[in-house]
């Protein structure tokens, strides 16, 4: 039985304001039955949340193509040509301003992507998203703005985590939020393959909330 609304804006409004940062609000789901060691079963889900994350990261996109990089700029997009993955690839402190973004990338520059970057982006779960030919970039930017990556990491661990908002949203947005992601791993895994679900902010102890 999950928390009720009640109980988990209770568990908020005794957590948020306390730190001199905006904190984010955070789910951890842990399974029980699911053999993770098999591909079939590993978690990469993009899911929609309903209310959006309450923060947005910047966009950067890697590209090779003139009028994807034209269309990315007008969108406030920032665009890293494929040409500057090997110096990336070399640069510690350029390396690390990735993670600053939500990273999209053409498709056909994944190999290239995966070759000079995959080593420091994949452990910490970063890859981009590729982006088919004739995406609408302006709609892409739109969904970003919304959507959390749920993957699970590595064979063995039966738990993902994904954020779910900031403190200062509706709390009844965040729960909204909650819920929507814990239906669509259900669906992926098996509702009765969920042992358990918390939520905690940035700096508090978590709140069971299934």
């Amino acid at each position: 039985m999950s928390a009720s609304l009640e109980e988990f804006t209770k568990f908020l409004e005794e957590n948020k304001g306390k730190r001199k940062f905006k904190q984010t609000v955070e789910v951890a789901i842990n399974f029980r039955g699911v053999d993770f060691s098999k591909q079939d079963n590993r978690l990469n889900l993009n899911i929609a949340l309903p209310h959006g994350k309450g923060k947005v990261r910047s966009i950067a996109i890697i590209t090779n193509d003139k009028a994807v990089t034209e269309s990315a700029k007008k969108n406030g997009v920032e665009v890293i040509d494929t040409a500057q993955l090997d110096s990336i690839s070399k640069d510690p402190k350029r390396l690390s301003s990735l993670l600053n973004y939500d990273l999209l990338a053409q498709a056909n520059t994944m190999p290239l992507v995966a070759r000079h970057l995959g080593q420091f982006l994949g452990p910490r779960n970063r890859m981009p998203r590729p982006m088919m030919p004739g995406t609408n970039i302006e709609e892409m930017v739109k969904e970003l703005g919304r959507s959390v990556s749920v993957k699970s990491k590595g064979k063995y661990l039966p738990t993902v985590h994904s954020i779910v908002g900031v403190e200062d949203m509706n709390p009844s947005s965040i729960y909204g939020n909650i819920t929507e992601i814990v239906k669509t791993v259900g669906a992926k895994v098996g509702q009765n393959n969920i042992r358990s679900v918390y939520v905690k902010l940035t700096m508090s102890k978590p709140m069971k909330f299934m």
